[in-house]
């Protein structure tokens, strides 16, 4: 068994050589490139590994550039220091990632997973590269808005909710304050942090600190108050209420 470590971390490199050879005695670790330059004339001038572990962000570029010019067919296993959000995300693609510092079990885990599959992967690098760039965009840190002849800033993090009103759309603060944006709820979407906010039904945007109870509704939906809101019919579908249970959930 054939493993190369793409990795530009030394004790990196080392816990996870010493996390597979505990896993697989047999297993013999062939490289480490530390980089994508490094990795690509590592592939011009030695035959390919059984299995890759790959760590995403290597010092000279992201490793997606690897696979883009060199005609990969094993299986790969990435390593990344994103979050959970972006580990979920990249397993739809059916290829495994662990999430430093590697957990051993989570290692097992995979290892097992390429044990049982024989053959080698597919990698959508284009999908991979998208879903990376949506995990490190920059979102929305403040919102200029009137109050009265004069205008202001409100910096996001003071918001408590977005919401709509006889096609006109608000930002209320977390001390209740109300101010009207020109942008509507499906622009904010976009804008906002996905880790704050949630969009919670066709009328409201809210900040995981403004909901203060969450009521179970009929028809498996839920009934959401939140703080300095007047409107107590604020539901959520049946279709929404697993993806906010998750992110409630973080």
């Amino acid at each position: 068994m054939k493993i190369l470590i793409i990795e530009d971390e030394g004790p990196a490199f080392r816990r996870l050589e010493n996390l597979i050879l505990e896993q697989m005695p047999e297993a013999k670790i062939v490289g480490n490139p530390d980089a994508v330059e490094s990795a690509i004339d590592w592939f011009k001038k030695n035959p390919h590994p059984d299995l890759i572990f790959c760590d995403i962000q290597l010092a000279d570029g992201l490793s997606f550039e690897i696979f883009e010019k060199v005609a990969v067919q094993c299986p790969i296993i990435f390593t990344t220091a994103f979050d959970q959000y972006a580990i979920k995300a990249f397993k739809l693609n059916s290829v495994d990632y662990l999430l430093k510092p590697i957990d051993p079990k989570e290692l097992r885990a995979a290892i097992n997973k390429y044990r049982q599959m024989k053959i080698g992967m597919q990698v959508d690098i284009s999908e991979l590269k998208s879903l990376l760039q949506k995990e490190n965009k920059e979102y929305k840190s403040r919102f200029m808005v009137k109050f009265g002849e004069k205008i202001q800033s409100v910096q996001t993090s003071e918001t408590a909710f977005f919401f709509s009103e006889e096609k006109v759309t608000f930002l209320q603060t977390r001390s209740g304050r109300k101010y009207i944006l020109d942008y509507t709820l499906d622009q904010l979407e976009s804008m906002l942090d996905p880790k704050q906010f949630f969009r919670l039904n066709r009328k409201y945007i809210a900040s995981f600190e403004s909901i203060t109870e969450i009521h179970t509704y009929s028809n498996s939906r839920l009934k959401i108050k939140l703080s300095d809101c007047g409107d107590n019919d604020i539901l959520v579908s049946r279709e929404k209420v697993g993806a906010l249970k998750e992110w409630l959930d973080g």
